[in-house]
């Protein structure tokens, strides 16, 4: 696993000195990121899901588990959304095609503008809806898809427990890296 310094987080530009949470002179992976527990949840989260640190099969799937989290909280999530995480996961792992995952993508996205249109009452679901069709973009950007899943994943849940999900994505995070 890829080492990573003090310098290279102050290089990403988070609006805080990552200096607050580790020393100086700290080195370490993605995990030891992962389990600095006096870091607030969503900055590690921001610091790690991207493309130089984890790889983009794992950042897909990441993506994929968040959607499928933030479909669960919903009665009856659209098909076009759960479909959408298959293909994602599917794509993932070598088993979709581009096309595939463009048009599971583009009925997630048709999904989640039904949800926000129809139901200005229903933010669960347009929040599910954008999580899997975020989860379903991933053909573009792996590391792009799992940061907005996880954070379509935390607003879905906000109301609800919004730092227990954080802290659940993270224990994901550690269980698909170890």
């Amino acid at each position: 696993m890829k080492k990573i310094t003090l310098q290279e987080i102050r290089d990403l530009e988070p609006c805080y000195d990552p200096a607050k949470f580790l020393p100086e002179d700290w080195t370490g992976t993605v995990l030891d990121i992962l389990n600095v527990e006096k870091c607030p949840a969503e900055d590690r989260l921001w610091v790690v899901l991207r493309e130089q640190f984890i790889d983009a099969r794992t950042l897909r799937l990441f993506a994929v588990w968040c959607a499928r989290e933030a479909l669960k909280l919903i009665k009856k999530p659209d098909s076009r959304s759960i479909d959408a995480c298959n293909v994602a996961e599917r794509y993932a792992n070598g088993e979709a095609t581009d096309e595939e995952l463009a048009d599971a993508r583009d009925a997630a996205w048709a999904a989640w503008a039904a949800g926000a249109a129809g139901a200005a009452g229903d933010a669960w679901a347009a929040g599910a809806a954008w999580a899997a069709a975020s989860a379903a973009w991933a053909a573009a950007s792996a590391a792009w898809a799992a940061a907005s899943a996880a954070w379509a994943a935390w607003a879905a849940w906000a109301a609800r427990a919004a730092w227990a999900a954080w802290d659940a994505q993270i224990k994901q995070l550690i269980k698909m890296l170890s």
